[in-house]
Protein backbone atom coordinates (compact mmCIF):
# COMPACT_ATOMS: atom_id res chain seq x y z
CA UNK A 1 0.00 0.00 0.00
CA UNK A 2 2.83 2.39 0.82
CA UNK A 3 4.48 1.70 -2.54
CA UNK A 4 1.16 2.29 -4.30
CA UNK A 5 0.74 5.66 -2.57
CA UNK A 6 4.30 6.60 -3.47
CA UNK A 7 3.71 5.82 -7.15
CA UNK A 8 0.49 7.83 -7.17
CA UNK A 9 2.29 10.80 -5.64
CA UNK A 10 5.16 10.54 -8.14
CA UNK A 11 2.75 10.42 -11.10
CA UNK A 12 0.89 13.44 -9.74
CA UNK A 13 4.10 15.43 -9.39
CA UNK A 14 5.22 14.52 -12.92
CA UNK A 15 1.83 15.47 -14.27
CA UNK A 16 2.04 18.81 -12.49
CA UNK A 17 5.42 19.58 -14.01
CA UNK A 18 4.27 18.51 -17.47
CA UNK A 19 1.19 20.71 -17.27
CA UNK A 20 3.40 23.66 -16.37
CA UNK A 21 5.66 23.13 -19.38
CA UNK A 22 2.77 22.75 -21.84
CA UNK A 23 0.34 25.28 -20.35
CA UNK A 24 -2.00 26.10 -23.23
CA UNK A 25 0.81 25.68 -25.79
CA UNK A 26 -1.24 23.49 -28.14
CA UNK A 27 -4.48 25.42 -27.63
CA UNK A 28 -3.17 28.98 -27.93
CA UNK A 29 -4.62 31.11 -30.72
CA UNK A 30 -2.17 33.98 -30.16
CA UNK A 31 1.32 34.00 -28.56
CA UNK A 32 -0.01 35.87 -25.50
CA UNK A 33 -2.15 32.84 -24.60
CA UNK A 34 0.87 30.53 -24.27
CA UNK A 35 1.51 29.84 -20.61
CA UNK A 36 -1.97 30.79 -19.45
CA UNK A 37 -3.42 28.02 -17.32
CA UNK A 38 -7.06 27.06 -17.41
CA UNK A 39 -9.06 27.02 -14.17
CA UNK A 40 -8.88 23.22 -14.15
CA UNK A 41 -5.09 23.34 -14.42
CA UNK A 42 -4.84 25.90 -11.62
CA UNK A 43 -6.90 23.67 -9.33
CA UNK A 44 -5.04 20.45 -10.17
CA UNK A 45 -1.51 21.87 -10.11
CA UNK A 46 0.48 21.41 -6.92
CA UNK A 47 2.21 24.77 -6.66
CA UNK A 48 4.00 24.21 -3.36
CA UNK A 49 7.40 22.58 -2.90
CA UNK A 50 7.46 19.21 -1.20
CA UNK A 51 7.63 20.00 2.51
CA UNK A 52 10.54 18.77 4.60
CA UNK A 53 9.64 16.19 7.20
CA UNK A 54 9.99 17.09 10.86
CA UNK A 55 13.23 15.78 12.37
CA UNK A 56 13.59 15.69 16.14
CA UNK A 57 17.03 16.48 17.54
CA UNK A 58 17.08 13.12 19.31
CA UNK A 59 16.65 11.33 15.98
CA UNK A 60 19.94 12.74 14.64
CA UNK A 61 22.53 10.12 15.53
CA UNK A 62 25.35 11.84 13.62
CA UNK A 63 25.64 15.22 11.93
CA UNK A 64 28.27 17.09 9.96
CA UNK A 65 28.07 20.58 8.45
CA UNK A 66 29.91 21.04 5.15
CA UNK A 67 30.45 23.86 2.68
CA UNK A 68 30.78 23.05 -1.03
CA UNK A 69 31.61 24.81 -4.30
CA UNK A 70 29.54 24.24 -7.45
CA UNK A 71 31.72 25.09 -10.46
CA UNK A 72 29.48 26.44 -13.25
CA UNK A 73 32.06 25.64 -15.93
CA UNK A 74 31.26 21.93 -15.54
CA UNK A 75 28.69 20.66 -18.03
CA UNK A 76 26.59 18.89 -15.40
CA UNK A 77 26.09 22.26 -13.67
CA UNK A 78 24.96 24.13 -16.80
CA UNK A 79 21.25 24.08 -15.76
CA UNK A 80 22.21 26.39 -12.87
CA UNK A 81 24.08 28.78 -15.20
CA UNK A 82 22.14 29.16 -18.44
CA UNK A 83 20.47 31.08 -20.00
CA UNK A 84 22.81 34.06 -19.69
CA UNK A 85 21.25 36.07 -22.54
CA UNK A 86 17.51 36.54 -22.06
CA UNK A 87 16.92 39.04 -24.88
CA UNK A 88 15.73 36.43 -27.37
CA UNK A 89 14.21 33.80 -25.10
CA UNK A 90 10.91 33.21 -23.34
CA UNK A 91 10.21 34.97 -20.05
CA UNK A 92 9.72 31.61 -18.31
CA UNK A 93 13.41 30.69 -18.74
CA UNK A 94 15.85 32.45 -16.45
CA UNK A 95 19.16 31.54 -14.84
CA UNK A 96 19.34 30.78 -11.13
CA UNK A 97 21.16 34.08 -10.54
CA UNK A 98 18.40 36.10 -12.21
CA UNK A 99 15.73 34.23 -10.24
CA UNK A 100 17.46 34.92 -6.92
CA UNK A 101 18.26 38.60 -7.51
CA UNK A 102 14.78 39.40 -8.82
CA UNK A 103 13.16 37.63 -5.87
CA UNK A 104 15.32 39.60 -3.43
CA UNK A 105 14.44 42.85 -5.20
CA UNK A 106 10.70 42.09 -5.14
CA UNK A 107 10.76 40.96 -1.51
CA UNK A 108 9.83 37.34 -2.27
CA UNK A 109 13.10 36.30 -0.60
CA UNK A 110 13.91 38.14 2.62
CA UNK A 111 16.35 35.87 4.45
CA UNK A 112 19.53 37.30 2.89
CA UNK A 113 22.78 37.51 4.85
CA UNK A 114 26.39 38.57 4.45
CA UNK A 115 27.91 35.29 5.67
CA UNK A 116 27.20 31.57 5.74
CA UNK A 117 26.44 31.63 9.47
CA UNK A 118 23.45 33.92 8.84
CA UNK A 119 24.56 36.52 11.37
CA UNK A 120 24.21 39.84 9.53
CA UNK A 121 21.03 40.36 7.54
CA UNK A 122 21.05 42.33 4.28
CA UNK A 123 18.41 44.03 2.17
CA UNK A 124 18.42 44.55 -1.58
CA UNK A 125 19.56 48.12 -0.96
CA UNK A 126 22.56 46.76 0.95
CA UNK A 127 23.69 44.52 -1.91
CA UNK A 128 23.02 46.98 -4.75
CA UNK A 129 26.54 48.40 -4.46
CA UNK A 130 27.91 44.92 -5.17
CA UNK A 131 25.66 44.40 -8.20
CA UNK A 132 26.50 47.52 -10.21
CA UNK A 133 29.20 50.15 -10.62
CA UNK A 134 28.81 53.72 -11.78
CA UNK A 135 31.93 55.46 -13.08
CA UNK A 136 32.77 58.69 -14.85
CA UNK A 137 34.97 58.94 -17.95
CA UNK A 138 37.91 61.34 -18.27
CA UNK A 139 35.73 63.75 -20.23
CA UNK A 140 33.19 63.67 -17.41
CA UNK A 141 35.86 64.44 -14.84
CA UNK A 142 36.91 67.46 -16.89
CA UNK A 143 33.33 68.72 -16.70
CA UNK A 144 33.37 68.23 -12.92
CA UNK A 145 36.65 70.16 -12.62
CA UNK A 146 35.16 72.95 -14.71
CA UNK A 147 32.16 73.14 -12.38
CA UNK A 148 29.77 71.83 -15.04
CA UNK A 149 27.08 69.19 -14.83
CA UNK A 150 28.29 65.81 -16.07
CA UNK A 151 26.64 64.74 -19.33
CA UNK A 152 24.87 61.39 -19.29
CA UNK A 153 27.08 60.12 -22.13
CA UNK A 154 30.13 60.41 -19.85
CA UNK A 155 28.62 58.27 -17.09
CA UNK A 156 29.35 54.55 -17.40
CA UNK A 157 27.35 51.91 -15.55
CA UNK A 158 28.46 48.29 -15.30
CA UNK A 159 26.10 45.64 -13.95
CA UNK A 160 26.80 42.11 -12.86
CA UNK A 161 24.84 39.62 -14.94
CA UNK A 162 24.26 35.88 -14.91
CA UNK A 163 27.23 35.54 -17.26
CA UNK A 164 29.57 36.80 -14.53
CA UNK A 165 28.64 34.12 -11.99
CA UNK A 166 31.42 31.54 -11.87
CA UNK A 167 30.42 29.43 -8.87
CA UNK A 168 27.81 28.82 -6.24
CA UNK A 169 28.77 28.07 -2.68
CA UNK A 170 26.36 25.98 -0.67
CA UNK A 171 26.12 25.07 2.98
CA UNK A 172 24.42 21.89 4.06
CA UNK A 173 24.02 19.42 6.89
CA UNK A 174 24.59 15.68 6.48
CA UNK A 175 22.90 13.67 9.21
CA UNK A 176 22.03 10.09 10.03
CA UNK A 177 18.35 9.72 10.89
CA UNK A 178 18.18 6.84 13.36
CA UNK A 179 14.40 6.64 13.06
CA UNK A 180 14.62 5.87 9.34
CA UNK A 181 18.15 4.42 9.49
CA UNK A 182 19.27 6.58 6.60
CA UNK A 183 21.93 9.17 5.81
CA UNK A 184 20.26 12.38 4.63
CA UNK A 185 21.22 15.86 3.47
CA UNK A 186 19.56 19.19 4.18
CA UNK A 187 20.57 22.25 2.15
CA UNK A 188 20.71 25.34 4.36
CA UNK A 189 22.31 28.13 2.34
CA UNK A 190 23.35 29.17 -1.16
CA UNK A 191 25.63 31.97 -2.34
CA UNK A 192 26.57 33.20 -5.85
CA UNK A 193 30.26 33.93 -6.39
CA UNK A 194 31.10 36.70 -8.87
CA UNK A 195 33.97 39.08 -9.65
CA UNK A 196 34.03 42.25 -7.60
CA UNK A 197 32.17 44.80 -9.71
CA UNK A 198 35.18 47.15 -9.45
CA UNK A 199 37.61 44.55 -10.85
CA UNK A 200 35.31 42.70 -13.27
CA UNK A 201 36.86 44.40 -16.32
CA UNK A 202 40.48 43.93 -15.24
CA UNK A 203 42.80 41.02 -15.98
CA UNK A 204 43.11 40.08 -12.31
CA UNK A 205 39.62 39.78 -10.89
CA UNK A 206 38.78 39.60 -7.20
CA UNK A 207 36.00 37.09 -6.59
CA UNK A 208 33.56 37.70 -3.76
CA UNK A 209 30.55 36.11 -2.10
CA UNK A 210 27.66 38.36 -3.14
CA UNK A 211 25.22 37.24 -0.45
CA UNK A 212 24.05 34.14 1.39
CA UNK A 213 20.40 33.08 1.19
CA UNK A 214 18.84 30.88 3.85
CA UNK A 215 17.62 28.18 1.49
CA UNK A 216 14.29 27.20 3.13
CA UNK A 217 13.09 30.79 2.62
CA UNK A 218 13.80 30.58 -1.12
CA UNK A 219 12.13 27.23 -1.78
CA UNK A 220 8.78 28.56 -3.01
CA UNK A 221 10.49 30.93 -5.45
CA UNK A 222 12.82 28.20 -6.71
CA UNK A 223 9.90 25.79 -7.02
CA UNK A 224 8.13 28.18 -9.38
CA UNK A 225 11.28 28.82 -11.44
CA UNK A 226 12.09 26.05 -13.90
CA UNK A 227 15.37 25.00 -15.44
CA UNK A 228 15.61 23.64 -18.96
CA UNK A 229 15.50 19.85 -19.26
CA UNK A 230 17.78 18.91 -22.15
CA UNK A 231 16.31 15.41 -22.38
CA UNK A 232 12.66 16.45 -22.45
CA UNK A 233 11.71 20.11 -22.85
CA UNK A 234 8.08 19.27 -22.07
CA UNK A 235 9.09 18.49 -18.49
CA UNK A 236 11.37 21.20 -17.04
CA UNK A 237 12.88 20.74 -13.59
CA UNK A 238 12.51 23.30 -10.84
CA UNK A 239 15.62 24.76 -9.24
CA UNK A 240 14.30 23.56 -5.89
CA UNK A 241 14.24 20.01 -7.21
CA UNK A 242 17.73 20.25 -8.73
CA UNK A 243 19.30 21.53 -5.52
CA UNK A 244 17.43 19.32 -3.05
CA UNK A 245 18.07 16.16 -5.06
CA UNK A 246 21.73 17.20 -5.55
CA UNK A 247 21.63 17.02 -9.34
CA UNK A 248 24.95 18.82 -9.61
CA UNK A 249 28.64 18.23 -9.05
CA UNK A 250 30.42 19.95 -6.18
CA UNK A 251 33.62 19.90 -4.14
CA UNK A 252 33.81 20.29 -0.37
CA UNK A 253 35.98 23.26 0.61
CA UNK A 254 35.22 23.38 4.33
CA UNK A 255 33.76 21.32 7.15
CA UNK A 256 32.92 22.32 10.70
CA UNK A 257 35.93 21.58 12.88
CA UNK A 258 37.66 22.44 16.13
CA UNK A 259 39.94 24.95 14.39
CA UNK A 260 37.20 27.52 13.88
CA UNK A 261 35.84 25.85 10.74
CA UNK A 262 39.02 26.54 8.78
CA UNK A 263 38.96 25.85 5.06
CA UNK A 264 40.85 22.99 3.45
CA UNK A 265 43.12 25.40 1.57
CA UNK A 266 44.30 26.83 4.89
CA UNK A 267 46.01 23.61 5.94
CA UNK A 268 46.59 22.11 2.48
CA UNK A 269 48.39 25.11 1.03
CA UNK A 270 49.63 25.55 -2.55
CA UNK A 271 48.67 22.04 -3.59
CA UNK A 272 45.41 21.73 -5.51
CA UNK A 273 45.66 17.95 -5.83
CA UNK A 274 46.00 17.46 -2.08
CA UNK A 275 43.06 19.81 -1.54
CA UNK A 276 40.89 17.66 -3.80
CA UNK A 277 42.06 14.50 -2.04
CA UNK A 278 41.24 16.05 1.33
CA UNK A 279 37.76 16.99 0.06
CA UNK A 280 37.22 13.36 -0.98
CA UNK A 281 38.45 12.19 2.43
CA UNK A 282 35.84 14.35 4.17
CA UNK A 283 33.15 13.03 1.84
CA UNK A 284 34.13 9.42 2.44
CA UNK A 285 34.23 10.00 6.20
CA UNK A 286 30.58 11.06 6.10
CA UNK A 287 29.53 8.19 3.82
CA UNK A 288 31.41 5.61 5.86
CA UNK A 289 29.39 6.42 8.96
CA UNK A 290 26.25 5.04 7.31
CA UNK A 291 27.95 1.88 6.02
CA UNK A 292 29.67 1.31 9.36
CA UNK A 293 26.28 1.21 11.06
CA UNK A 294 25.66 -2.18 9.42
CA UNK A 295 29.10 -3.65 10.16
CA UNK A 296 29.81 -5.49 13.39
Amino acid sequence: MNMRNFLIMAIALIGGVASYAQSNLLNARIPEEIGLKTKAQQISDNDKPLAYGYVHDRDVLMGKMVWEIIDLSERINFPLYFPIDTANIGSDRRSLYDVLTRAIKSGAITEVYSDSYFNTKKTFKDIQASLSRIDTTDAGREQINAGQKVSAEYIMKSDLTAQDVTQYKIKGFWYFDKRQSELKYRLLGICPVTPDVYTMNSDEKDYIELFWIFFPDAREVLHEAKSFNNKNSAMPISFDQILNSRRFNSVIYKEENVYGDREIKEYMKDNAQNQLLEAERVKEKIRDFESDMWNY
